[in-house]
């Protein structure tokens, strides 16, 4: 049975921009819920009798289609008899894969966005910031997508009560405890959240390391020492929440010193970790002091640490969990000596 599509916070986010000529880009990492946000879109546009295309470019027909160029692209479209008498929704999946996706968009949003709306998403943002040109400045809205927040994390679940209630039971809180605990030992990934077997949790996220977090980072880098990156990787989930230590590490795991902070800006731009630099006052100094680093979710970094999930919660993957919270809220973050420090943006 086909998992069932829940509508995502941030897709009143994106509804704003339906009816601009701004292509909407969906950035993350894969498995997170990319493809399920442009599916329930394109439902939801369909529900309205709108026109509607999804393509996913791991299908080499449309990635060679597409490569062709615009007009090229256009005679398939006419080929459906799109678009109509309104304009058409066309949602491209995994755009990294095209060889210049900043003009093919580029020309489809000034010469026909009257007629053709775009919605894209990409699973590297190191290889979609390679491939975006200039060209694309002032033409694009970007979202960035994770897994899931536990708000989203206890609706996925079948989980109906307002976590804005302040007269919740004694048992409903204790209900949600227990969920949030299984939160942070799991991790947010959708997929993951749906599974109620033990065993095949392990085995699903464990699957999205070696394919997507150790082989498509070692390929996209080129990665020569694939047992000291993956030693890296290891070393970095088991120190999530702490200080960053690039000295440390690079001995630990026998790295240069520039190998090791090439790896991690990889690893941040590809949605694996993100960096949290020391609060000041002083933007120069807040950027030379130690930042923390915290992964993006804490069943990965559980699986790539501990080989299996812990029995309870372990006190740095508390802290990571608050973190990953906070960076879904999209506000801005900046840790000073005593906790965190929030400005929104």
């Amino acid at each position: 049975m086909p998992m069932k599509i829940l509508e995502r916070k941030i897709i009143s986010s994106i509804r704003e921009f339906i009816n601009t000529k701004d292509i909407v880009v969906l950035h993350g990492a894969r498995q997170v819920g990319k493809t399920s946000i442009l599916k329930f879109m394109q439902n939801e546009l369909i529900a309205q009798g709108k026109d509607t295309l999804y393509i996913d470019l791991e299908d080499l027909r449309f990635a060679e289609l597409l490569n062709s160029g615009p007009q090229a692209f256009l005679g398939y479209l006419k080929e459906r008899s799109l678009p109509g008498k309104d304009i058409v929704y066309v949602f491209i999946d995994e755009v990294q894969y095209l060889n210049n996706p900043s003009n093919f968009l580029k020309l489809m949003r000034d010469h026909h966005g009257d007629k053709v709306k775009l919605f894209v998403s990409g699973s590297s943002s190191f290889e979609i910031k390679t491939k975006f040109k200039e060209s694309l400045v002032g033409r694009t809205v970007n979202f960035e997508i994770y897994p899931l927040s536990f708000r989203e994390y206890i609706i996925f679940k079948g989980y109906k009560r307002d976590l804005k209630d302040e007269n919740l039971s004694s048992i409903t809180l204790k209900e949600l405890k227990d969920l949030y605990r299984e939160y942070i030992i799991y991790g947010g990934y959708p997929r993951i959240s749906q599974e109620n077997n033990l065993r095949k949790k392990e085995f699903y996220l464990q699957q999205i390391i070696d394919t997507y977090i150790r082989k498509d980072i070692r390929d996209l880098a080129n990665i020569k020492d694939v047992l000291k990156f993956n030693k890296l990787l290891e070393i970095l989930a088991a120190q999530s929440g702490n200080l960053l230590n690039i000295v440390e590490l690079a001995n630990t795991a026998r790295l240069a010193r520039q190998t090791v902070e090439n790896y991690i800006f990889l690893m941040e731009n590809t949605y694996i970790l993100k960096l949290l630099y020391p609060f000041s006052s002083n933007l120069r100094s807040e950027l030379f002091k130690t930042p923390k680093v915290f992964f993006c979710d804490t069943g990965i970094a559980h699986l790539l640490w501990l080989k299996t999930f812990p029995k309870t919660i372990l006190g740095n993957m508390f802290e990571t969990s608050v973190f990953t919270e906070l960076i879904k809220q999209k506000k801005e973050k900046n840790c000073f000596s005593g906790g965190l420090k929030i400005r929104k943006k």
